[in-house]
């Protein structure tokens, strides 16, 4: 899994979940840093937050399916972005997580995307 979002926090967050459920974590800080880790790491799926300095999520997810058009993205965005949800989608992400997320509803999006990872 590579968790990708410019808070320190949230990808602790995010990666402590996934890492007791089992999941082998990296995580990026920001999208340009996640298509870089994409490609070297080849996840299963990526948590991308949409709004990060440098290349914006929406960007990272275009670069990534430009790369790999079989990548599974999850976009984690906070309230109110919903017409960058939307385009985040358009650009092939798979599904989406509010934030503050609860984990039930993150490790959700995760096991309907990779059951078997």
């Amino acid at each position: 899994m590579l968790v990708v979002d410019d808070a320190m926090f949230m990808r602790s967050k995010a990666s402590k979940l996934l890492s007791q459920e089992g999941y082998e974590v990296v995580e990026a800080s920001n999208g340009a840093e996640a298509v870089e880790a994409y490609k070297a790491e080849k996840p299963d799926l990526v948590l991308m937050d949409i709004t990060m300095p440098v290349m914006d999520g929406i960007e990272a997810v275009k670069n990534i399916k430009a790369y790999d058009s079989e990548a599974k993205v999850v976009m984690v965005t906070a309230l109110g972005q919903r017409s960058m949800v939307l385009e985040a989608i358009r650009a092939g992400a798979k599904d989406f997580v509010v934030k503050p997320f609860q984990a039930d509803k993150l490790l959700e999006a995760v096991k309907r995307l990779c059951p078997n990872a």
